[in-house]
């Protein structure tokens, strides 16, 4: 079984996830924020209602931050889950930014200390005693890069309940983040897969993409459509060294689904002589 501590006292945290913010009926709109402590172990920031922090305070992927954490026991189960231990606008500090000269290799030395190449293995993980939620993967090939057409506004169930919680008017639902009106997805294989695997991409970056090349196009979503595939699948899937960041949904991890794990980020350097030799030799 894994150690939680219960605090974590100025948690150095390199910032690897940031989801596409939704909804939520306790804490109004948050973003899914995760990443490694200096020592690789995995840390889930919850909640974070990101786009209500204060300007200095809005961090970006691959940003250290600095900020008291506690354990988040009492609604979440998964070890990785933790709070912020006060108000996360005063606690909060930005300290750095690792950038990737030299194709990443700062990133690469934090980020692939522990990789699975195996989902059966990491499933088995997330079920038994350990109950990991969160880690990096690497796919052996991606087949297939896909969307399906979804609801376009967010339930107005949740936007009432998001008025009953805006006590100090902070929130303006007009600025409110856009739903997307797709759900994107990658079919990839890993270790001892026999059949291709589904699952949904909910990163922040795949939604910004989508906002900007609809602008771009003008409004024609079927062109895209196409850009992001193209950024997705013929850029990251064959000329980037592509690893996911996944992470378990609450509910599917509580109801021990068969796969309750979603790609929440994506870790693409740039392919290496080495990374194609190996490609090759496979």
């Amino acid at each position: 079984m894994s150690y939680s501590p219960r605090e974590i006292l100025k948690a150095k945290v390199l910032i690897t996830v940031k989801t596409y913010p939704q909804p939520s009926d306790f804490h109004g709109e948050i973003v899914c924020t995760a990443g490694l402590l200096e020592n690789g172990k995995w840390v889930r920031i919850y909640p974070v209602p990101f786009r209500l922090l204060s300007e200095y305070n809005k961090f970006e992927k691959f940003n250290w931050i600095e900020i008291n954490l506690k354990k988040h026991r009492k609604t979440d189960f998964r070890p990785e889950t933790y709070s912020p231990k006060s108000d996360i606008d005063q606690d909060l500090k930005i300290i750095s930014k690792l950038g990737t000269k030299n194709n990443w290799q700062l990133r690469k030395e934090i980020v692939l200390k522990d990789v699975f190449t195996s989902f059966n293995e990491l499933i088995e993980l997330s079920l038994g005693e350990e109950k990991k939620s969160l880690a990096t993967i690497k796919p052996q090939e991606i087949i297939d890069f896909y969307w399906k057409e979804t609801e376009r506004e967010w339930p107005k169930k949740w936007l009432g309940k998001l008025q009953q919680l805006d006590f100090f008017n902070k929130i303006n639902l007009s600025s409110i983040v856009k739903k997307l009106p797709y759900k994107f997805y990658y079919k990839f294989i890993t270790e001892e897969d026999k059949n291709p695997r589904k699952i949904e991409i909910i990163d922040w970056e795949i939604g910004a993409l989508f906002w900007n090349c609809l602008k771009s196009t003008h409004n024609n979503e079927k062109e895209t459509l196409k850009l992001v595939r193209k950024k997705y699948f013929d850029d990251f899937a064959f000329n980037k060294d592509l690893h996911f960041f996944v992470g378990t949904n609450y509910e599917w991890h509580n109801k021990k689904a068969l796969n309750p794990f979603m790609i929440i980020g994506l870790f693409y350097p740039p392919k290496t002589k080495e990374n194609s030799q190996l490609k090759f030799d496979l």
